[in-house]
């Protein structure tokens, strides 16, 4: 939503999220509705805004069908396929359910975005420029197509995108489905470069289409006979540097800060932190038992080094989410009982959605983990080394997008590792300080050369030239 200030004349087309939502749409018979962002978030009345505004347009999906949708095909099915989780031997399961969903759950929906996309399209005289986000819309892009063939189209996806042998775990006819609505598109976007050459290898081996790996475009049949052109192009998304700065500064801020550095901090002590949702493709499990493992074979960091970690709970009503949030309880039990002394607790596991928390913990940490086992970016690596005032050292995992931009300025981990994470996690305690300011510094600094207003005009120029040609 913040970016829709970056933009003239943008049109968001989202979900109605509840009740009111879909009052709202009712009472506009489907059309758009201009909304002021200040004072606080509402409606425009007629000739109102003076100050920002943006245009949303609601798409109301029934529950059944939103839930085939989200909690059986989007997550976790995509989900776990794009990041790697499944083991295969077991998981997962295709049935005649899961068929079912696809059907009636992502195709409708995608269906019904497509049609609103297509009507907002079509009453800016059809040559609109359309920007599809992530996995949820995989077949939008074809659809708006077909119904507005003029249209500049690009998709962005978030998350990881395996290579073909990773999507040969769908269906013939769901994996073929999704590569050709992307390749609807003009545009189809990554974090990073090996994501979209990814993208280019599967529409090369799963739909037989030829490929220009330097160019970074497939060749796909138009009408008439016709090839028509698509690019793969990879642009890393960052953080909103003045408001994550912003709200480093605020007193909400130092109020958590000094809770923390009351509780972890003083007479030497250190704090290892992570900021994440209990999603099992963090691999928090993995990191509290590395830490665990540390303290085995360094003994005399118990009472002096405390991992603090802010969670918040995610996707509670997937069955995969609800047993992952279980075994962070375990382990973090198991580990707590294993090293104990008077007055300080191994793991201080809080569940809660609270950013100021987030922040004020980036800021007091010796040591920020990232140890995903895949991830398409992960921001928290680039909001932490902005909020940092104690030399932070960022283990940072070489399976996330951030890796690329931040790899060089961290202590790299491998997510599966446990030796290596909880030797890395001693090395980044014990490192000299000024080393550690040296590498937080240069992290500091790519992660400001690269906003995310400028990953957003670095698209939009790029799609200027479709709009030239």
């Amino acid at each position: 939503m913040g970016l829709a200030e970056h933009l003239d004349d943008a049109v968001w087309v989202c979900a109605a999220a509840g009740e009111a939502d879909a009052l709202v749409a009712a009472e506009h018979e489907g059309h758009s509705i201009e909304i002021a962002l200040s004072p606080e978030l509402h409606i425009a009345e007629e000739d109102e805004p003076a100050g920002p505004s943006f245009n949303v347009r609601y798409v109301e999906v029934a529950p059944d069908r939103h839930s085939d949708f989200y909690t059986k095909i989007a997550n976790p099915l995509l989900w776990f396929v794009q990041h790697g989780l499944y083991g295969l031997a077991c998981d997962p399961n295709i049935t005649a359910e899961t068929h079912r969903a696809y059907e009636d759950g992502y195709v409708a929906v995608n269906e019904q975005f497509a049609d609103a996309v297509a009507d907002e399209v079509m009453r800016r005289g059809g040559n609109a420029v359309v920007m599809l986000q992530d996995y949820h819309f995989y077949l939008v892009g074809q659809l708006v197509r077909r119904q507005c063939p003029d249209a500049i189209i690009s998709h962005f996806v978030h998350i990881p995108w395996p290579g073909p042998d990773g999507w040969r775990v769908l269906p013939k006819q769901m994996r073929e489905g999704m590569l050709r609505g992307l390749l609807g598109c003009d545009v189809v976007a990554f974090h990073t470069r090996r994501f979209a050459r990814n993208f280019l290898t599967c529409a090369q081996e799963i739909l037989d289409l030829p490929v220009d790996f330097r160019a970074g475009t497939v060749s796909v049949p138009g009408p008439h006979r016709t090839l028509r052109t698509v690019a793969a192009r990879a642009y890393p998304i960052s953080v909103d540097v003045d408001a994550v700065e912003k709200l480093a500064a605020s007193e909400e801020v130092a109020a958590r800060r000094e809770e923390i550095g009351r509780l972890h901090l003083g007479e030497g002590r250190q704090l290892i932190v992570r900021v994440d949702r209990t999603d099992p493709s963090k691999n928090i499990v993995r990191g509290f038992r590395a830490f665990g493992l540390m303290l085995d074979e360094h003994p005399e960091l118990r009472g002096r080094v405390t991992f603090l970690a802010s969670l918040m709970p995610s996707r509670q009503d997937v069955p995969e989410y609800a047993d992952y949030l279980a075994q962070l309880g375990a382990v973090v039990a198991e580990v707590t009982a294993g090293h104990h002394a008077d007055g300080w607790q191994a793991i201080d596991l809080r569940l809660q959605e609270d950013m100021a928390f987030a922040v004020a913990s980036y800021q007091l940490a010796d040591v920020l983990v990232v140890n995903a086992v895949n991830d398409g970016m992960n921001l928290v690596a680039k909001e932490a080394v902005l909020a940092n005032q104690r030399d932070g050292v960022l283990l940072l995992s070489e399976n996330t997008g951030a890796h690329d931009e931040l790899g060089e300025f961290a202590l790299t981990v491998h997510p599966f590792d446990l030796q290596q994470q909880a030797d890395a996690m001693y090395d980044a305690l014990t490192m000299d300080r000024r080393h550690r300011a040296e590498l937080l510094s240069a992290a500091a600094d790519v992660v400001r050369g690269n906003d995310v207003e400028r990953w957003l005009r670095h698209q939009l120029d790029d799609l200027e030239t479709f709009c030239t040609d």
